[in-house]
């Protein structure tokens, strides 16, 4: 099979490769997916980078966690009725979707409904499941105030619609006048410039003084002086990115003082029971024709370094890479993993 891969870190044009690789077997409870399409994910290009810290295994790294395509064999405790399901794959590991088939643990291979693409469904998995743990894990939000620090990027559009379709009234900020677009059209109430605006008198005036009762944070470490300010009391701040200011140094009284909840999270490190609820909640919504993403460009695998590029520097939309379409030019043939 086609399949991406690097051996080190690094920029894309340099360590993303296109291989030839023989196409894996289902372990006990996983099943193989034949992938159509692959979602490039932040995450999965600041692995790729070396920003994360990963080292990349001996083998190499197929990347990309997320995905989209047909179940095509399975593994010993799966029901073979499986076989020939529309699934998205969420969380997948070192040995990811860029590729034509991939192994999952069968709970990480959903079922995608009808009338949504495979295109569509490879942008589910991380960011529909870290706007659930940003937003319901810990109980409803109906009638209250979200803040959402970045409401138009990749996780942060999902969290915005996920919010407001619960029953949260949503503030977003956002840098752009795109970003301010998506973060409207998705449903947030009020939308704030965070480089023009005063956040903390925006946020305390539409909230009569109170505050949010729960901020969903993209860049932690920079904006956690305004989100303590306008954290209503007992209040939480789920934070999933920290990427301009990796190790911030807390307050720890002014979050004390309002008795305040942090909870760092990521999308593709659910326990099994966080999963098995998440996977009902976004199927339902998906069900019902929402949380449906939005999808800025397909490359072809051969261009996977382009998809990288694209969401670097800032895609509109989310990015996806198709292993099925055949490359004439390659020839390159590699050993297994």
């Amino acid at each position: 099979m086609r399949a991406i891969r690097y051996l080190s870190t690094g920029p894309a044009s340099e360590v993303l490769d296109l291989v030839r690789i023989p196409i894996p077997d289902p372990a006990p409870s996983e099943v193989r997916v034949r992938i159509h399409a692959s979602g490039v994910n932040p995450h999965d290009t600041k692995g790729r980078s070396g920003w994360a810290g990963v080292a990349v295994p001996s083998g190499g790294t197929i990347p990309h966690s997320d995905g989209a395509g047909v179940i095509e064999a399975v593994g010993v405790d799966v029901s073979p009725s499986r076989i020939g399901e529309r699934v998205y794959v969420v969380g997948a590991k070192t040995q990811g979707t860029a590729a034509e088939y991939v192994c999952v643990a069968s709970n990480r291979a959903i079922f995608l409904p009808e009338g949504i693409t495979f295109a569509q469904g490879a942008c589910i998995g991380v960011p529909a499941f870290t706007a659930w743990l940003a937003v319901l894990a810990d109980g409803p939000v109906t009638g209250q105030t979200v803040l959402v620090q970045g409401g138009g990027g990749a996780v942060g559009r999902v969290v915005v619609e996920l919010a407001q379709r619960s029953g949260a009234r949503v503030i977003a900020t956002a840098g752009s006048d795109a970003s301010r677009a998506v973060a409207r059209a998705k449903g947030a109430e009020i939308i704030l410039d965070r480089h023009r605006e005063d956040i903390v008198a925006a946020v305390m005036d539409a909230t009569h003084g109170r505050g949010a009762e729960r901020i969903v944070d993209v860049d932690f470490g920079v904006n956690y002086p305004v989100d303590i300010q306008v954290l209503a009391p007992h209040g939480t701040v789920a934070a999933y990115s920290s990427s301009t200011e990796r190790m911030p140094v807390l307050d720890y009284y002014a979050f004390a003082r309002k008795s305040a909840r942090l909870d760092f999270i990521q999308g593709a490190l659910l326990s099994p029971a966080q999963l098995a609820r998440a996977t009902d909640c976004i199927g339902a919504f998906l069900g019902a024709g929402m949380l449906v993403p939005d999808v800025a460009k397909v490359f072809d695998l051969a261009e996977t370094a382009s998809a990288h590029d694209m969401v670097e520097t800032g895609a509109p939309a989310n990015v996806v890479v198709t292993p099925q379409q055949t490359d004439p030019s390659f020839e390159k043939k590699e050993p297994s993993l």
